[in-house]
């Protein structure tokens, strides 16, 4: 039997995905030591001295409602990636209804914290309401994937550093994804979901997005070949992220992976997820160099701030343990950074 760690992470995620609330803080946070800032190195500041972007960390209201982490993200990261309240389910739950509480709060933490965003995700096959699953007319999904890019996207125009509007639409052998979007629309999907991003906001990067391009295996070999092909008639598709939810001792083709997704011919690649189950610091410096190494590289984002709110608690995969204090990952890749 295989164990939960090693199932296909998209099986992993859809069977724990209603722990993402609970994991991002829907308990009050235990009577931890709140770090001082001048015991933390500005791990976000010194990541921008490397001539990157930023380093970041996903982010909700739950998130936002433990001081510990308000005190980290102000901190160390330096932008924030909405867990959930984004989704497909969260801001569209019937169609034309549209509800923006939990994105507008935390789109207007980050503005007034400086902190830069990046918004997640706007065509999904996960955590998709069924009004929209059960379309099969592919006038009617068009019209609806244009509708509910132009409201979300458009909502935040101008205020998102990127935006992930495809996210994890590949197979392991590097073919589409079964879903409602590539089943009734084809590969057109992503062109359509792409043009709606741009025409909502001119200046966002629009990311595309999946997991396991962990090293530089089929999938990534995939997703080049995508990009290329969605862009070869004009750049809709500016950047590609790769998630890195890694297994103990899983980084070694983290290189490899982004030299790869670089040759699509995008601006920029980034590290869109990252957790490392174990937290080992040979691991995390192991991201690090490897990012610092590929200059298309310009952004890693943890998935969570602290061991205590991960989505992969029971593995201890982020940089601040359950007491929100830095983990020797921590120092490890500050000391990268040096």
């Amino acid at each position: 039997m295989i164990s939960a760690e090693y199932l296909p992470l998209d099986v992993y995620k859809a069977r724990y995905v209603y722990l993402a609330a609970f994991f991002c803080g829907s308990f009050a946070a235990p009577s931890a030591v709140t770090p001082r800032a001048d015991a933390l190195d500005g791990l976000n500041a010194k990541f921008v001295a490397k001539e990157k972007n930023f380093w970041g960390s996903c982010a909700d209201s739950n998130t936002l409602s433990i001081s510990q982490n308000v005190a980290i993200l102000q901190s160390e990261f330096g932008q924030v990636t909405p867990e959930n309240s984004m989704k497909w389910d969260a801001t569209e739950p019937s169609r034309g209804s549209f509800n923006y509480g939990g994105a507008d709060a935390l789109v207007n933490w980050a503005v007034s914290n400086n902190k830069k965003i990046r918004g997640h995700t706007l065509v999904w096959h996960s955590q998709l309401p069924s009004w929209v699953s059960s379309i099969g007319d592919s006038g009617t999904l068009t019209s609806v994937i244009q509708n509910h890019i132009s409201n979300l996207a458009g909502r935040y125009a101008g205020k998102l550093y990127g935006f992930q509007v495809c996210a994890e639409c590949l197979n392991e052998d590097g073919s589409l994804r079964s879903s409602v979007f590539k089943n009734v629309l084809g590969e057109n999907f992503i062109s359509i979901a792409f043009k709606a991003a741009r025409a909502a906001d001119s200046s966002a990067k629009l990311y595309i997005n999946d997991y396991n391009l962990d090293s530089n295996n089929a999938k990534t070999q995939g997703m080049v070949a995508l990009v290329k092909r969605v862009n070869s008639a004009g750049t809709l598709i500016d950047a590609i992220g790769t998630q890195m939810h890694l297994s103990a001792g899983g980084a070694g083709g983290t290189q490899a992976a982004l030299t790869a997704l670089a040759s699509a011919g995008v601006s920029e690649v980034a590290i869109t997820e990252l957790d490392i189950a174990g937290g080992a610091a040979s691991d995390y410096t192991t991201v690090v160099n490897a990012c610092l190494a590929v200059s298309q590289c310009k952004g890693i984002t943890s998935w969570g701030v602290s061991d205590k709110n991960s989505w992969r608690a029971n593995t201890n995969p982020l940089l601040f343990d359950t007491n929100y204090q830095p983990k020797a990952a921590y120092n490890a890749v500050i000391a990268a950074l040096a």
